[in-house]
């Protein structure tokens, strides 16, 4: 669809979403032909939540969509669904086919920014990214997070630890691998590492195979809505009952995102005092102490589990 066709036209609606440097790193405003204006697409690359259009002779547009942002394809003999909040706009022809690829985003939280080689990429921008989730071993895990006192929701957020888990699949993750959002994380065992990386990579296949997680308006590249929300265990769940042991489901933010767990199967390792919610409604828990240099022992870090499956539950991402 997109590899081998080529760039007829582009039209830049909105400048401040587009960021252009040139081989040295400086910056300077963004061209057309940076936006790859008569070139050939020759493949598509990934790290993490950003997504680059390689050209053939080199220069290439770093695509990232932030909370909201959508980068779809849409046949010539179609119309535009959405045209508000629209950015850009790429005109494409193929040997078989023509169409626009459109760069939307309501919330202006994610960009477009242009290279004039992968070298360039690599210099400037995703050399700050850590390892790609989907290919990150336990070793590195364990190393790269066993470095901080941070919760460990908050660390698998860093993108410069590890790159490509967002709010969502973190609370997914940690709800799989039983582990508490706010445990420290280099207070974590080497078999719960072990454990972390192998459900990092079951859960982020399984919601790429869904087409991600829409919960308000995310498309795919095709323009249709992801189905990996109706496999959340807890994302978007609180105060509903752990569909593992049946407690309720509790929320607190982490970092200042809302993150959703179940009090009785994820283990806490030396977390920081939580205080008592403060609306009985929504179950809202506000996080004190994170860095607590004396953090309270609990007995549940003792409790040794070699599954991240409970008994009593079978979940989509064992399959």
């Amino acid at each position: 669809m997109l590899v081998g066709a080529r760039v007829r036209q582009v039209r830049l609606l909105r400048r401040d979403v587009a960021h252009s440097f040139t081989c040295d790193g400086s910056y300077r405003r963004t061209r057309r032909r940076d936006l790859l204006l008569g070139e050939t697409i020759e493949s598509l690359t990934r790290h993490g939540k950003e997504l680059t259009i390689n050209s053939g002779t080199g220069p290439l547009v770093c695509v990232h969509l932030g909370m909201s942002g959508q980068l779809w394809y849409r046949p010539s003999r179609l119309h535009l669904q959405r045209r508000n909040h629209v950015h850009c706009i790429w005109w494409m022809d193929s040997p078989t086919s023509s169409g626009r690829l459109v760069f939307r985003d309501p919330r202006r939280f994610g960009g477009l920014w242009t290279f004039p080689s992968t070298e360039a990429l690599h210099a400037t921008r995703w050399s700050r990214l850590g390892p790609d989730a989907l290919s990150i071993g336990a070793q590195t895990l364990r190393r790269r997070l066993s470095q901080t006192r941070r919760p460990i929701k908050a660390a698998l957020l860093d993108q410069h630890i590890v790159a490509g888990i967002g709010n969502i699949y973190a609370d997914e993750i940690l709800f799989a691998a039983q582990i508490h959002p706010l445990s420290i994380s280099n207070s974590i065992s080497a078999t719960d590492y072990r454990t972390l990386a192998k459900v990092i990579h079951s859960i982020l296949r399984h919601a790429i195979a869904a087409g991600g997680s829409t919960t308000h308006d995310y498309i795919d590249g095709h323009g249709r809505p992801g189905s990996f929300a109706r496999h959340h265990q807890v994302y978007g769940r609180p105060l509903q009952p752990c569909l593992r042991c049946g407690r309720q489901l509790q929320s607190i933010k982490v970092v200042q995102r809302t993150t959703i767990f179940c009090p009785q199967c994820q283990r806490i390792f030396n977390g920081p005092r939580v205080r008592r919610p403060l609306d009985n409604r929504t179950g809202l828990r506000t996080v004190t102490d994170y860095m607590d240099k004396t953090p309270a022992k609990h007995e549940a870090s003792s409790i040794r589990i070699t599954s991240p499956i409970g008994n009593k539950y079978s979940s989509p991402y064992s399959r």
